[in-house]
């Protein structure tokens, strides 16, 4: 198989980072290739003697759309990022992140150490013009629907400036994922009123209301306004961010638990359970982390999808799906486009004179 991507079309997947292995990821792949129209080639990183083998089984060995491109190592949920990224120069995920900087692949999927994944795109990806770091953006299901977080952990301190380019990040991926138009933006805060919050929410503030003419911005939201479909994307740092993301998802899980003791308790409980079975599945559907099972590391010259490492071939293969929308939609293109603006606004602000 060759490993000669289109580039403008082409995704490189690392099989070898995640939890359940490649078997997961080629299952994923053929998953892709029959519900993804938009899917056209695609590059596996990894061991080549057991990535083929599963391809075959899988009856995408001779298909063209696919290829392999070698990697004899594998860098592993517990090694530290720029260690591993030093000594596993082979390993599937620096092989998978070299190919997006050469052109042969225009994004990148992983489900493997995120450290050294966000370590790795950074280093070897550099900044788009105009951002100084990059930011996680994850999707959350609420009351209604759906909002992205940003940023969820990429980066815990952060100036007022790179919490309004998460807003317009935010917002961008907000349109691709979400398909939401003009997503509404809100300021995580411990209060709506302007006094409330610390000194990075009120400067923050300050500029978002600068570029709104870019930004549908609603303001300061407090915690409880998550769930209630008050906004499409949720502002913070990276260190409130990973907080709440990682809060949440304790609480849906401890919630899942909790509901399915109390209703096998007892034999009444559990009919009343079977008579509510529609309502459960519709609720497990919308709850359903698999749908959108990748969260990009927004900001780069290259496009990073950063799957969990347990992630499914449901959850794969929805990552895949955003994967093409990012490139069909030229993510980082818009991205250019907005934050060139909203920078150009904010530096005319600061020149001003002050009366």
């Amino acid at each position: 198989m060759e490993d000669k991507g289109s580039g403008r079309t082409t995704i490189a997947i690392d099989a070898m980072g995640g939890d359940l292995g490649p078997e997961e990821v080629v299952a994923a792949l053929a998953l892709a290739y029959d519900r993804v129209p938009k899917l056209e080639h695609t590059i596996l990183t990894g061991d080549r003697e057991r990535l083929l083998p599963l391809l075959d089984r899988a009856d995408l060995g001779d298909d063209a759309r696919v290829a392999v491109h070698h990697a004899s190592e594998v860098i592993e949920m517990n090694d530290k990022p720029l260690q591993s990224l030093k000594r596993k120069k082979d390993s599937s995920m620096v092989r998978a992140i070299e190919l997006v900087k050469a052109g042969q692949a225009k994004v990148l999927l992983s489900c493997g150490n995120t450290g050294s994944l966000m370590a790795g795109g950074t280093i070897k990806l550099r900044m788009l013009e105009g951002i100084d770091r990059p930011a996680l953006a994850t999707v959350i299901p609420n009351q209604e629907g759906h909002f992205i977080l940003i940023d969820a952990g990429a980066n815990p301190d952060s100036g007022p400036e790179h919490l309004v380019h998460n807003a317009l990040l935010g917002k961008i991926y907000s349109q691709i994922a979400l398909g939401v138009e003009n997503p509404r933006i809100g300021l995580l805060s411990i209060g709506t009123e302007e006094g409330k919050g610390n000194e990075l929410t009120h400067q923050t503030h300050a500029q978002l209301k600068k570029v709104s003419h870019l930004l549908n911005y609603q303001g300061p939201i407090e915690g409880f306004h998550l769930f209630e479909n008050h906004v499409d994307v949720v502002v913070c740092d990276g260190f409130v961010g990973n907080i709440v993301l990682k809060t949440c998802e304790s609480l849906f899980h401890a919630l899942k638990d909790y509901l399915k003791e109390e209703l096998t308790r007892n034999s009444l409980r559990k009919f009343g359970a079977l008579l509510s079975m529609g309502a459960f599945k519709a609720m497990k559907s919308q709850l359903n982390p698999d749908y959108y099972g990748g969260a990009p590391l927004l900001g780069l010259r290259g496009n990073i999808l950063k799957a969990h490492g347990s992630s499914s071939r449901d959850a794969i293969m929805n990552a895949i799906r955003i994967g093409t929308e990012i490139i069909a939609r030229d993510m980082n293109q818009h991205i250019l486009d907005e934050i060139r603006e909203a920078n150009e606004v904010l530096r005319r602000e600061q020149k001003s004179p002050v009366l």
